[in-house]
């Protein structure tokens, strides 16, 4: 596994230094409802402050469980079929641990969030890209053959997707569960942005026949609720799947962020309109940052969920990215990111793309968005990078 300093780093480096609006790195500005705030400090002087049990708190668990039950019609024991974790990375690690051996398999979409190649890597896997081209981001059925065979013990899917921000649809998520079913592969799912989409429906893929009992779904507070700092994840499944995720687990973090669990379960019973103000929010801030950076001269692909989109700054006869985004903190004042840090082939389909972060208030985005327009007015349109 690489030591290299991430893009994310380098760009916070690059955007604390300069002074750069900070479009790159996935989080909100704002915090989430107050009610949820009041509940974790409730908890706090409750005497909620010490060692969680290793599955997570009891309500956090029935609250998961509802959840699931009432939005997709998947019913669970809250004992053995969930597992309460620091966020979901260290549940799609825990779970990446316990399920793969040295030599092993495993498949993910490429571009693909960037923790998950590395912890492929920890375990001694080897990484199986389904490549997605842009601007459709489709996964298609050669993509699918090409990844996943014999070998394959593991595929590691994210829909909602990022970094494209694309909803898998009803043929893609059944291409790919054929593939696991024949091939006998398990799916570790990541739908941490499951209730933030804007076109397209969300279909949970351990809902289609023959996944349930293959699968592990891992969600979080962090992106549904805007608490990213309180690293409040789980993920769930069958019990032989969770109990090997548990195992791992117990020996990464043990248990803790108790208070916030008890929060978390708060947060799990507030109503749907709560998630639904924020997609509606965040689908203006996107719709707000498109229209700018198209005006702005780049092409804006497509974006349907998630915290981002991406753009593609060959219009601006600029045809490498990752050049570009050093050098915005500079020029610009804006810091982006790459789309091709994503991607297994830096020099592919994705070498002209950036993906920027819109979850951010409007101030934010209009101070971001017009350094964009003035750096694209007053640079020269000859300069190549």
């Amino acid at each position: 596994m690489s030591t290299q300093t991430s893009i994310f780093t380098r760009m916070t480096v690059l955007a604390e230094q300069t002074g750069a609006v900070n479009l790159g790195q996935g989080f909100p500005d704002t915090d989430g409802p107050a009610a949820v705030i009041d509940a974790a400090v409730e908890a706090m002087r409750a005497g909620h402050n010490q060692y969680a049990p290793v599955p997570g708190v009891a309500p956090l668990r029935r609250a998961i469980a509802e959840h699931q039950r009432r939005h997709y019609g998947i019913r669970l024991d809250p004992d053995s079929e969930i597992q309460v974790t620091f966020g979901a990375t260290e549940a799609i690690a825990a779970g990446l641990l316990g399920l793969l051996e040295p030599g092993d398999e495993i498949a993910f979409l490429d571009p693909t969030y960037d923790s998950y190649p590395a912890i492929a890597a920890l375990a001694g896997a080897r990484a199986r890209p389904i490549v997605l081209e842009p601007p459709a981001w489709r996964v298609e059925a050669a993509a699918v053959a090409a990844a996943i065979g014999p070998r394959t013990r593991v595929l590691l899917l994210n829909s909602p997707h990022n970094p494209t921000g694309r909803v898998l649809d009803a043929d893609e998520l059944a291409l790919l569960a054929r593939a696991c079913r024949e091939h006998d592969v398990v799916v570790l799912t990541d739908e941490v942005y499951e209730h933030l989409v804007y076109e397209g429906v969300h279909v949970p893929i351990a809902t289609l026949p023959g996944m349930a009992e293959r699968t592990i779904t891992v969600s979080s507070l962090g992106k549904t609720h805007s608490f990213t700092g309180w690293k409040v994840g789980w993920a769930t499944g069958p019990a032989e799947l969770v109990s090997r995720l548990r195992a791992v687990k117990q020996f990464l973090t043990f248990a803790g962020g108790t208070p916030f669990q008890h929060a978390a379960a708060f947060a799990l019973g507030l109503p749907d309109s709560v998630a639904a103000e924020l997609a509606a929010s965040l689908r203006g801030k996107r719709d707000r940052l498109a229209a700018g950076l198209g005006d702005a001269g780049f092409d804006v692909l497509q974006s349907q969920a998630t915290y981002f989109l991406n753009a593609d700054c060959a219009p601006l006869g600029v045809g490498d990215a990752t050049a570009l985004c050093e050098r915005l903190p500079l020029e610009a004042g804006v810091v982006a990111i790459p789309t091709s840090a994503f991607a297994a082939d830096a020099d592919g389909a994705t070498r002209s793309l950036l993906r920027f972060a819109f979850p951010k208030r409007d101030e934010v985005l209009d101070e971001g968005l017009r350094r964009i327009a003035s750096w694209a007015a007053q640079r020269p349109a000859r300069l190549h990078l």
